[in-house]
């Protein structure tokens, strides 16, 4: 019997439920071991947590204390600019993270580890069903060496760690946040608050947040220069971008209960939202999910293993697009549910590992006069192993996945259901050395396989959201990736830094391309016309760098002026040309000072122009913007702080490259945020 026909689905399902239900509550103390109190370590790649400052794959970290002050903007939009990510930038209520030039399904955004569930990836209009509003910590994985969530995370990972199920007591018996804020650009607002309350060995966490922003002021016209250029269009500035506005409504509850040997909980959540498409005058969407997860953590006093986690996500999910009657339109619904378990080596001398296991089924569905999609049915199993070994001096890494994908569709117009089986092996190696205790290096391999999505396998129909008439191919076969990464950490007190060049060759890229074609519709007594755009299999290499650096010039005390500075730059090639929707260099200098009470920044982010693009798109202009942030914390001992940040304060109109509406849609212009924070 082959591994993924014994790996059922119960049985998968019995191995997360044991985690759950073994942790019987004891002693009341935290479960997190000492490591994983550091700041630095990170879980998202690496079950059994390593320091950022030892990763030999490029990672991100943001806390809670930088989410506390964040912008309430979306997913992709909070990330934008962070070294190696960029916005999808689908106007404000539609933004997913681009990972050195990849997106969609080649970047898997998660919540606690599990799938969301939701319908994000099959078009850049649609809404990631996960808000930063509500993590606690969001950690992000660049570059396909992500063996513990599958081959579908070729490009990365984005980990939004909500703590909805708490791992740990509360310190005093009650912690929690509320935040509140504003913003002049859209005339946006935001409340938010969370808390986890202890009740003997048990945990209630209660957390909900509201947002609401009108249409977003553009220094500009919304038509880009080369596309007026391009097409004959007068430029006019009408002061904003319409159809940008957004609301969002979400709350949760948990549970956990806390013992000396782990802990077992659930929680659910409701999300609803709505917002505008830019690229359809006066047309919306409202998203609705509802999600539950249960999840939980056994730790063994003797043995090879320290650990079991398991977890289990199960959402419904709904995205119906209104148009300007008020009519719903077509409808996406995806429901289904994921599921892990992982076994934690204990610590043998520097040696650390883990194996686990994990299973999803998904049914995504598409009903209404745009539905470009048919209806499908992805399951997906996968079992895999990571082990480092860590001598001080120097160390190894390895790891290895194997996963098969079943996805099946009655394609559109047709009558027999077609079913694609996909068996996908990905595996990665890497050494690492540290000449010195503040210097580490790093080089790493990995190969990894991706499954196409059912987009790319049975697209056939007008895609509004991107204007094109998009065709699958049932017969495209899974993408191979190798990519080599070199690594450097340094800290050395006063100047620290971090670089990583990494370069991808790609065999059977799947890309979507302009077929020189058009389709021809009617609407309205009017019609019009789409070109028509087919998924095809390519060859295709990506070569890029991401380097930060940081230099305390002054401290005294708890007070310091630090100067930053950041780079990333992804360049791409396909057999059939440049890729598409490549972002350009970008550069990014910050002078920070920093102390108990008060905070203040100041921040020059320049973007290069692009012009090196594939046929069917025009190039970007440069631009660069200037920020200014401050923080300021009135009481030490009571947990408020006071924020403000004027962004783009020289009113700049910059475009989002890698944005499909990066020609009719300019960023936001001058903007003032401010808000408060309450820690208890």
């Amino acid at each position: 019997m082959s591994f993924p026909r014994a790996l059922s689905t119960r049985s998968l399902m019995m191995a997360s439920a044991a985690a759950l239900l073994l942790a019987t509550p004891a002693a009341a103390q935290s479960v997190q071991d000492p490591a994983t109190e550091l700041d630095d370590i990170i879980v998202t790649g690496a079950p059994f947590g390593i320091s950022q400052s030892a990763s030999v794959i490029a990672t991100t970290v943001i806390d809670e204390e930088a989410l506390a002050t964040a912008p309430a903007a979306t997913l992709g939009d909070l990330l934008a600019g962070t070294p190696g990510l960029r916005s999808s930038s689908f106007a404000p209520g539609a933004t997913r993270p681009v990972i050195r030039g990849l997106t969609g399904p080649r970047v898997q955004v998660l919540t606690n580890g599990i799938g969301l569930i939701d319908a994000s990836s099959v078009s850049p209009d649609h809404q990631v069903a996960a808000d930063p509003a509500e993590a606690t910590r969001i950690e992000i994985v660049r570059g396909p060496s992500t063996l513990v969530y599958g081959g579908s995370a070729i490009g990365g990972v984005v980990n939004v760690l909500d703590g909805r199920i708490p791992d740990a007591l509360p310190e005093g018996g009650v912690d929690g946040l509320v935040v509140a804020q504003g913003s002049s650009v859209d005339e946006g607002s935001s409340f938010g608050g969370r808390a986890d309350i202890a009740l003997g060995n048990f945990v209630l966490h209660l957390d909900a947040v509201t947002k609401e922003a009108d249409d977003y002021d553009i220094p500009s016209s919304p038509i880009s220069r080369n596309l007026a250029e391009a097409e004959g269009i007068t430029r006019e500035n009408t002061g904003v971008v319409p159809g940008s506005f957004s609301e969002l409504d979400a709350w949760g509850v948990g549970g956990s209960f806390i013992g000396d040997r782990g802990f077992a909980g659930v929680s659910y959540k409701e999300t609803d939202s709505a917002y505008g498409v830019v690229a359809e005058e006066g047309v919306f969407i409202e998203l609705e999910q509802q999600r539950f997860d249960a999840r939980g953590e056994l730790r063994f006093d003797t043995g090879p293993f320290r650990a079991l986690r398991g977890a289990f996500g199960q959402a419904d999910y709904t995205h119906t697009e209104f148009e300007d009657v008020g009519e719903p339109g077509t409808v996406f619904e995806s429901d289904g549910w994921e599921a892990r378990a992982d076994l934690i080596q204990r610590d043998q001398n520097g040696w650390n590992g883990a194996i686990g296991v994990q299973a999803l089924s998904r049914d995504l569905s598409a009903i209404g006069d745009e539905a470009y999609i048919p209806g499908s049915t992805t399951d997906e199993a996968g079992v895999y192993a990571v082990q480092r070994w860590d001598r001080d001096g120097y160390g190894f890494e390895g790891g290895l996945r194997y996963d098969r994908r079943t996805v099946s569709a009655t394609p559109i117009g047709g009558t027999t259901e077609l079913e694609r089986e996909y068996d996908n092996w990905s595996a990665s190696a890497a050494v690492f050395l540290r000449p010195s205790e503040n210097l580490f290096l790093g080089l790493s391999l990995a190969r990894n396989e991706r499954a196409p999505s059912e987009t790319e396998l049975f697209a056939d129909g007008v895609h509004i959201a991107t204007g094109v008439y998009e065709v699958g191919d049932v017969d495209l076969d899974s993408e191979s990736v190798t990519t080599l990464e070199g690594t450097l950490h340094y800290d050395g007190g006063r100047l620290r830094g971090d670089l990583h060049v990494y370069a991808s060759r790609y065999d059977g890229f799947i890309d979507l391309r302009d077929t020189g074609l058009t389709f021809e519709e009617t609407h309205d007594g009017e019609v019009e016309e789409f070109p028509v755009f087919a998924y095809l299999q390519t060859d295709a290499d990506f070569r890029g760098f991401e380097a930060e650096i940081a230099y305390d010039v002054w401290s005294e005390g708890d007070r310091a002026v630090t100067l930053e500075g950041a780079i990333d730059y992804v360049d791409a090639d396909t057999d059939l040309g440049p890729a598409s929707r490549i972002p350009p260099l970008s550069v990014t200098g910050r002078v920070n000072y920093g102390s108990g009470p008060l905070d203040l920044g100041l921040e020059v982010r320049h973007v290069a122009e692009q012009d090196e693009v594939a046929a069917f798109e025009l190039p970007s202009d440069s631009y660069t913007m200037i920020n200014l942030s401050g923080a300021w914390r009135p009481f030490t001992d009571q947990g408020v702080t006071v924020f403000a940040e004027a962004r783009n304060i020289t009113d700049t109109e910059a475009r989002e490259h890698v944005s499909f509406l990066k020609d009719i849609a300019p960023l936001p212009g001058a903007n003032l945020r401010v808000g408060v924070a309450y820690r208890f």
